[in-house]
This record gives C-alpha cells, structure tokens and sequence, in this order.
C-alpha cells in the first residue's frame, strides 16, 4: 500500500512540475520583447542611446539602432535591409525612400532640427568668424560629409555655394561618411577646419565652433522619421516614434544641442 501510495505521489508530483515548467515557459514567450531596428542618421547617436534607456524601462520593446550618413542607411534600405523606423537627416532622403514605396508615408513626422557650424582643432590659431570671411589660402584642407550620401555635407556645399567660396575651396575638401567622421578629422588635426552639426560639436572634446553657418544659406536642417511600409512591428514602431515627439525627448534632444 505504502508503495503503491508512493508511486501516486512521484507520477504527480512529477506531472505538476511539468505543467508549471510548461506554463512558465509559455509566460515566457508572452513576455518576450519586440525589437525595433530603426536606421538612424549618426549624429543622433549620443540622444537616442540616452532616450532608448527611458524608453525600455518603461515598455516591452528592445531598441537596436543602425546609424551612419543617412544616403547610406537610404540605400541599405532600397536593397532589402529588415528595418523598421528611418530617422535622415534631411527630407530628400526620406523623399526618397516615399517615392520608392518603401515608407508608411502617413507615420511621416519631424523629430528635431539642427544647425551648421565651422569648427576648428582646440587651440588653432585660425579665426574666421562667419563662413564668408574663410580665406583660401589660410587653410590646406577642410573636412566635410560627402555631399553625395551625407546631408550634413550637402548643406555645407550649400552655405560654401552661396558664400561664393564653393569652387575656391572644392580641391582643399577631405570627404567623411559622416559627421563623427569629420569631427574626428578635425580632433586630430588632420584637416585645419570642418563643418558638422551643432550637436556634434558640442560633444566633442578637442573642437572648438569659429562660426555658425547662416540658416538661411542652407536648407533647414530636420530630421523626419517614419515608419517603413515593409515593417512586421507598426504599432510598436508608431508608438516609438511617437515618444520621439514628446516632451520627454525633446527635453534629451535640447541636452545634445538639437533644436526643433
């Protein structure tokens, strides 16, 4: 009897840890977190790393970010790249990408803006307050984002076009993939002067801003984000993006030099 009651007890207490290994393993799977790919523009970097922290914490979502020059991460993108949210640098690479079909065009929204300086290495002796007063001859050369891929460049040719300063200087120009590319040319003076982003200025160490570019030489730096059409997480992606806009973010992005 007393063995028989033992075999009972061992069959079921057997079955019950079974049950609640099954059980656990299926809270498991339904806790398991979304991940987000989202493409973003590189000069965000330091502000999303900061938002992803605030935002994880408080939702059920794992944030990767795939940053670089925004006409890069564009074409990744044309070619078939599994991405959920493109953040650019500018709107013709996200014009782009809406011609193409490839973007949720009604996710379309503006997450911040920026402004264009010229910097130099910390202690140069070059001065030149305004982009118009740079005098060819003073420097040898000058970093800035291939304006092919990088909008950060573009706008620089934009502002050297209107300076009338583009075709004295075009031969000196050291092209980077992106801004962090350029400011590192700069850090370690292996160009005399660069120009980059605001933000990324301010983060950088062994930079120091001679000017800031005109708005009005340039086209307004934004950065629209949106939703890609191809994306297997649009209700997370919306709801990211949607924090990106909030006061809470923006509040991150004002601590990093951006500006809406």
């Amino acid at each position: 009897m007393k063995k028989s009651f033992y075999i009972f007890f061992t069959a079921l207490l057997l079955f019950s840890l079974t049950a609640c290994s099954t059980t656990a393993e299926k809270t498991g799977d339904s806790e398991e977190k979304v991940v987000l790919t989202i493409s973003s523009a590189v000069s965000l970097s330091d502000a999303l790393e900061e938002i992803k922290t605030i935002y994880e914490r408080d939702h059920s979502v794992r944030l990767t970010f795939n940053l670089g020059g925004s006409g890069s991460l564009a074409q990744q993108i044309q070619q078939g790249a599994p991405v959920d949210i493109f953040i650019s640098a500018n709107e013709n690479w996200m014009d782009t990408l809406v011609h193409n079909d490839l973007i949720d065009e009604q996710s379309l929204v503006t997450i911040t803006g920026n402004r264009l300086v010229l910097i130099a290495q910390k202690g140069s002796k070059l001065h030149f307050p305004s982009v118009d007063q740079i005098i060819p001859e003073k420097v040898n050369q000058i970093a800035i984002g291939n304006p092919e891929s990088v909008p950060a460049g573009k706008y620089t040719q934009e502002a050297l076009q209107t300076a009338n300063l583009w075709n004295d200087l075009e031969e000196k120009l050291i092209l980077g993939k992106d801004v962090r590319q350029v400011v590192t040319y700069v850090e370690t003076g292996n160009v005399d002067i660069g120009f980059v982003y605001e933000s990324d200025a301010l983060s950088a160490e062994q930079i120091s801003i001679l000017a800031t570019v005109p708005e009005n030489s340039h086209d307004k730096i934004t950065y629209p984000g949106a939703i890609l059409a191809s994306s297997k997480h649009a209700h997370e992606a919306k709801d990211f993006l949607t924090f990106l806009t909030s006061e809470q973010s923006q509040q991150v992005f004002e601590k990093y030099g951006f500006r809406h």
